[in-house]
């Protein structure tokens, strides 16, 4: 095998794409601090008992595990930051208030979390820690929203669920996590004969309920039709309440509700959302709400944090949304006279980009589409336009 081959899911990121990509960070990051929230950069490797607390357990089969040299403990690299981000909300700053935080960094993935997808993300996210209330919510959502107009990314889609539905049916039954996980993944898939011959020895009320939810998706008059057809449990008539309330914050998007979908059920604990983008094959954007993330992690006995938060793959955005016009820079010849010198860090300094040629390389193609030059004029450096050599 040759050795410039790379693993399969892993890829190199070239010029072009890669100035996309930076692009798009320094956007949503520029997004997310208007909205107050503050940056941190949690390390790409950590004690596994860290990384696979809480919330990350279901990170296990996609964590890369490794034996520090120095400690000779078992040590993981991240699959996913937020529990990271959580473990510094809850240990390191411990604030009794609102910590409104977001990151930016890749994660590793040991086997592709979608058709086609890198096992190298970039994740970029936001979390909200220690508000409760629907308020959070709205805002997560609000940026996430943000996040796409500013990058352009067209006509989405707002997919709401709540996993509260599904958990307050299932509450008070002892099933195995097997069984559990069997009837979360009949519901997901939609697969009504299978989640039948689950809980054919349910009780008839929440086999009901269950079988129900697989033909609750729609628009918002799925939520007046749950109403009927659900059982009347406090959490479930909250959660959809709550749903109703949120989606009418925001009277200009477009929300379709799956009261089945309950992916992330081992992590999410109210209100969970995915958006969809033309163009892109899966969600671009997945968050949710999270309560009780940072009880693992605090100084605190029984500290519980509540949390909301979103998160998304920019190495997926580059293929969705249309790249940032280049700012068109200045050519230069080669040279090393003070004045040449001077001339040129001035321009620089201004925020140009100025690209020198190199002896014998006049001809090469002008990946920075230079529309001026910077020529000698009477002794002095001036920037002129470039003439139009097909003309």
């Amino acid at each position: 095998m040759s050795a410039w081959v790379l693993p399969d899911h892993i890829a190199d990121v070239l010029p072009s794409e890669a100035r996309h990509i930076e692009e798009l960070r320094r956007l949503l990051l520029d997004t997310a601090r208007s909205y107050g929230f503050e940056l941190v950069s949690p390390p790409l490797l950590e004690h596994i008992e860290s990384l696979l607390t809480g919330t990350g357990k279901a990170l296990d089969l996609q964590t890369f595990k490794l034996v520090d040299q120095i400690s000779g403990r078992m040590m993981g690299l991240r699959a996913d930051t937020t529990p990271q981000v959580a473990r510094i909300d809850a240990h390191l700053l411990n604030r009794k208030g609102v910590s409104r935080l977001c990151y930016c960094g890749p994660v590793l993935h040991t086997q592709p979390d979608r058709p086609h997808a890198t096992r190298e993300p970039l994740q970029l996210g936001a979390e909200i820690f220690g508000h409760a209330g629907l308020e959070a919510d709205l805002e997560v959502l609000q940026l996430a929203l943000d996040c796409l107009q500013v990058s352009q990314m067209g006509e989405v889609l707002v997919d709401l669920a709540d996993a509260r539905i599904v958990s307050s049916l299932l509450d008070g039954l002892h099933l195995t996590e097997a069984m559990r996980g069997d009837v979360y993944a009949a519901l997901a898939a939609k697969n009504s004969s299978v989640l039948e011959d689950l809980t054919r020895k349910f009780p008839l009320e929440i086999q009901s309920g269950l079988m129900s939810l697989i033909g609750l998706y729609g628009d918002a008059s799925v939520l007046s039709l749950a109403m009927q057809k659900l059982p009347s449990k406090p959490q479930i008539r909250l959660a959809l309440e709550q749903l109703k309330w949120l989606s009418e914050q925001l009277p200009q998007v477009t929300f379709k509700f799956d009261l089945a979908d309950a992916r992330g059920y081992a992590y999410y604990s109210g209100l969970r959302f995915a958006i969809y983008a033309k163009g892109a094959s899966d969600a671009v954007v997945r968050g949710g709400r999270y309560d009780g993330v940072g009880a693992v992690f605090g100084h605190e006995i029984g500290r519980d944090r509540p949390a909301v938060g979103f998160s998304l793959d920019l190495k997926q955005w580059v293929g969705v949304v249309p790249q940032l016009s280049l700012k068109a820079a200045i050519r230069a010849p080669w040279g090393t006279t003070t004045a040449f010198r001077a001339a040129i860090a001035k321009l620089r300094h201004q925020g140009e980009t100025v690209v020198c040629i190199l002896p014998g390389h006049d001809s090469e193609i002008d990946e920075f589409q230079c529309d001026r030059e910077l020529v000698e004029v009477a002794g002095q450096w001036v920037v002129k336009a470039i003439e139009n050599k097909t003309k």
